[in-house]
């Protein structure tokens, strides 16, 4: 009697969920939690999708990461999040995943959601405004910006995109990276690498660090020659 009562408490919670919003029952929680993997499919490793990038070229390199999966819809249905990160894993499980009966139901939710990243026409001046963000590594950042400004339009040349690249770098890589005028855009790429291991190594001195120590010392000559005069007043 006991557990029976005690399995219609847990059942009753299943159905409310965390906060009476949403349920963190396992078939809750895990998608297709029917699916089975084959005997010997091992899982790729795929590049992560965060809601930057074309939708449908993410796709195209999830299905030739998968080929293990042999076309089944319900094993590519089951481990898409596993390619996903960021705003679009959230997205993603946001969804009701009922409606969606095979794998084209699927991804044509996914490029439909994420329809705005083929509509925003990108120009030269918006490049030079996609920042590093703090937590990707430089060469990460390059192929990021990279990405964007192949969907330029009219296209690039390569010595263009580095112009602009450079452009869009933060003081300290620009002092470092401008004589890499001429060079192609992996080159650059490779050299701002190399600067962001000098960085953390402490051997490259950051420009931020800089201006606030020669303001510093700015100061304190200055404050050292107020003092001189004000000896000198007090000699006369």
């Amino acid at each position: 009697m006991f557990r029976k009562v005690k399995s219609l408490e847990q059942s009753f919670r299943d159905m409310r969920g965390l906060g009476g919003q949403v349920s963190v029952a396992y078939k809750d929680l895990c998608l297709f939690s029917d699916v089975q993997l084959s005997a010997g499919f091992k899982m790729p490793k795929f590049d992560l999708y965060d809601v930057h990038g074309v939708p449908i070229a993410h796709l195209r390199e999830f299905c030739s990461k998968i080929r293990g999966a042999g076309g089944k819809d319900e094993l590519l249905m089951a481990y898409f999040s596993q390619s996903l990160s960021g705003s679009a894993l959230e997205s993603y499980t946001r969804q009701d995943h009922r409606r969606w009966y095979t794998w084209d139901d699927l991804a044509q939710a996914f490029t439909c959601h994420f329809q705005y990243n083929l509509e925003v026409i990108l120009d030269q001046l918006s490049l030079t405004k996609l920042k590093k963000m703090h937590s990707e590594s430089f060469r990460e950042y390059g192929f990021r910006w990279r990405e964007q400004a192949a969907r330029v339009d009219p296209p690039m040349k390569e010595s263009e995109m580095v112009d602009y690249f450079l452009q869009a770098l933060e003081p300290t890589y620009f002092s470092h990276l401008v004589l890499a005028v001429g060079k192609s855009f992996n080159e650059v790429v490779k050299m701002g690498g190399m600067v962001e291991e000098g960085l953390k190594s402490n051997k490259i001195m950051s420009y931020s660090v800089i201006k606030a120590n020669h303001s510093g010392y700015s100061g304190q000559r200055g404050r050292n020659n107020w003092e001189k005069e004000k000896r000198g007043c007090g000699d006369n």
